[in-house]
């Protein structure tokens, strides 16, 4: 499989040819939810215009951490269509960023709209996340992994947690130290060869500020515990749906049964729908936004 597939997976799901359907939805694009390097980090947020629900869904627009301004609403409209506010977060793409970056941009997204929760009519209590691939990926370290606000922060946004209510997605990595078998690492390596930019980890030399790539395996390999969903399942996990195809060669299924098994020990709800015969991706699979949908319909109202 080309290594860029998994790059434009996530574009691919919020961008079908729905989004030329008449709308019934307002778009506000390019809205700054934080800046970095002096960069502004934006999303789009796709409002209904009427029958809103007072919920929202975040749509990480991610494929393999490669993330662009995404062209229309896409399959999102299903969510749009029952009441949510669908909010599209861009965030810092490899190979410029690595994987503890793009998590730290999706923490201060959801952040943002906590903040901002009055603004955009919903509820930041019934807030869900969804994501295909590396999308997916995020969307689970969101609901397993959250990090708490600080009270004593003058930004009114990071005094926000970043914890989400629910979590539904498509074919997600979520153990990057036994990546289809036991032990297999994928650290940018094996299957993941392709994507090595993302686990590019760095860090800044004390005296001279030179950023250095860490190439200490047992380092590397810590990193990479911290950047997998499933070494975070608690029993205050989020309730998490993962749709995911048994024929996939890029993100094994067994990613996906390692991480629900680990749900089911901690008794956290959770469900796996299987694909017979799909790979990364399939004909018809904006046909399962409406599972995704029933999802939150049942876990954020």
């Amino acid at each position: 499989m080309p290594s860029h597939y998994g790059f434009t997976i996530a574009l691919w799901l919020i961008s079908t040819p729905l989004a030329l359907a008449q709308t019934n939805y307002t778009r506000t694009e390019d809205v700054i939810y934080g800046r970095k390097y002096g960069l502004a980090l934006t999303m789009d947020v796709f409002t209904p215009k009427e029958k809103a629900n007072g919920r929202g869904v975040i749509f990480c627009v991610s494929g393999g951490w490669v993330s662009n301004k995404p062209p229309g609403i896409g399959v999102a409209k299903e969510l749009v269509d029952r009441g949510y506010t669908v909010f599209a977060v861009t965030h810092g793409s490899q190979p410029k960023f690595t994987i503890p970056e793009v998590l730290e941009d999706m923490h201060r997204a959801v952040r943002f709209i906590k903040a901002n929760a009055s603004k955009y009519a919903i509820d930041p209590e019934k807030l869900g996340i969804t994501g295909g691939s590396a999308g997916g990926h995020l969307s689970l370290m969101q609901g397993c992994a959250p990090k708490p606000g600080n009270p004593q922060s003058q930004d009114p946004v990071e005094q926000q947690s970043s914890r989400i209510a629910a979590v539904a997605c498509f074919f997600p990595p979520t153990d990057f130290l036994n990546y289809g078998q036991e032990g297999q690492v994928a650290l940018g390596d094996g299957v993941l060869k392709g994507f090595r930019p993302p686990f590019d980890f760095w860090e800044r030399d004390k005296e001279t500020n030179k950023l250095i790539v860490i190439e200490d395996q047992e380092r590397r390999k810590a990193i990479g515990r911290e950047i997998s969903p499933v070494y975070h399942v608690s029993k205050d996990s989020a309730p998490a749906l993962i749709i995911h195809g048994d024929a996939d060669r890029l993100v094994p299924i067994q990613q996906a049964e390692r991480i629900i098994a680990k749900f089911q020990e901690h008794q956290v709800p959770c469900e796996l729908i299987v694909k017979k015969g799909a790979g990364h991706g399939w004909k018809g699979l904006d046909q399962d936004m409406k599972i995704i949908a029933d999802w939150f319909d049942k876990y954020l109202k």
